[in-house]
């Protein structure tokens, strides 16, 4: 017999809390992840200055789900935090969301709310359907607008037009005519307290989660240990890219500590559509909340090598990735959860509603075989 109900790989946000949900159900779990720390790219640490850092970009936890929100609550105490975003635009920080204060100082105006909103209707250029981020984006903010805020932004982030882009990806983005500046409006907008690796080890300790780091899936595959299989990485990886490689974005991050200043930037995060080889800049400090002397930031440079950060969403690498799961859905001994492994551009909630949502059909699934 196997020594446990199931394998799963993969130790991120989506594996992790599929590991806890089966635990806590009665089933034997091993994780296994090829790095030495749980949290997958969530995973924080404290650089060699004390100051707590996201190696692989920054985190910010928003959610409109009251149950992953309570779910995540057991395993963390939460710091109240609203990202905010600015961008460089000719050579000012303006709010990010578009909003009134953006307008009115990126145009010299003196709008009101009304106004405001009035300048956005008769900017925007209606379009029969929108089929793709340029679409969403010139229906919603116009020419000018798009092409100070987010064609730049796109080019680098994404190594494409954003005509060339799923709408979904402008979408994610709203705009605003009165002055709520802040990046996102979920209900729950938290951080950790004590940090993402924190609530990982939290979440991991459970008797019946046996956690191997440094383990590769490839390592493990096809050795038995376990009838059923929770896989999180590349789906198309999975595979052995038989259909051909799904295309990711990957993103080099280049960290900085500055020993001489208490805060580099106004906001979290500072955005460069149009200037710089990077597309921003995160300042922790913002995020986690920590003081003391110095400061650490990152700046991001998108490339198309290195380890897949985001699924690229285009109608063609939809259908590819479709023929895919038509693949995971004919193995019966695995189940699919993740970005990478759904390949969608999933948020950090979204990642544990759906592990949630996998956790709960394999324990019926168990319930009703027994």
């Amino acid at each position: 017999m196997p020594d446990f109900d199931h394998l799963i790989a993969g130790a991120g946000f989506a594996g992790a809390v599929c590991a806890r949900q089966l635990a806590e159900g009665g089933r034997r779990v091993l994780l296994i992840d090829r790095r030495s720390l749980p949290g997958g790219n969530a995973a924080d640490v404290l650089d060699a200055h004390g100051v707590r850092i996201h190696p692989h970009g920054p985190h910010i936890f928003h959610t409109n789900s009251e149950r992953v929100f309570r779910y995540l609550s057991r395993f963390t105490d939460w710091r109240f935090y609203e990202h905010r975003v600015l961008c460089e635009v000719g050579g000012q920080l303006l709010p990010l969301p578009i909003n009134r204060l953006t307008l009115n100082r990126l145009y010299g105006l003196d709008l009101d709310e009304a106004q405001a909103e009035a300048h956005l209707a008769r900017v925007r250029l209606p379009r029969p359907a929108l089929r793709s981020s340029e679409d969403v984006v010139l229906a919603s903010v116009g020419h000018d607008l798009c092409e100070r805020f987010f064609r730049g932004y796109t080019q680098k982030q994404w190594g494409l037009d954003l005509s060339e882009l799923s709408a979904g990806v402008a979408a994610r983005i709203p705009t605003r005519s009165n002055d709520d500046d802040r990046y996102f409006s979920d209900r729950w907008q938290f951080m950790p307290a004590a940090g993402y690796s924190a609530l990982f080890d939290r979440l991991l300790d459970h008797p019946g989660i046996d956690w191997r780091p440094g383990t590769a899936y490839e390592s493990v595959r096809g050795l038995g240990l376990a009838p059923h299989t929770v896989y999180t990485g590349p789906v198309d990886a999975y595979f052995g890219h038989c259909l051909g490689a799904l295309p990711y974005r990957s993103i080099r991050f280049e960290h900085e500590h500055l020993p001489d200043i208490a805060r580099f930037q106004a906001t979290g995060t500072v955005n460069y559509p149009n200037t710089r080889a990077y597309t921003r800049i995160t300042e922790f400090r913002h995020l986690t909340g920590q003081t003391g002397a110095g400061t650490s930031i990152v700046r991001e440079f998108p490339q198309a090598q290195g380890e897949p950060y985001y699924p690229i969403p285009r109608a063609e690498n939809e259908a590819l990735y479709q023929r895919y799961a038509a693949l995971a859905a004919a193995e019966h001994s695995v189940s699919f959860v993740g970005r990478l492994a759904q390949y969608r551009y999933y948020n950090m909630d979204q990642v544990v509603a759906a592990a949630l949502k996998l956790g709960d059909t394999l324990l019926r699934q168990t319930t009703a075989q027994s």
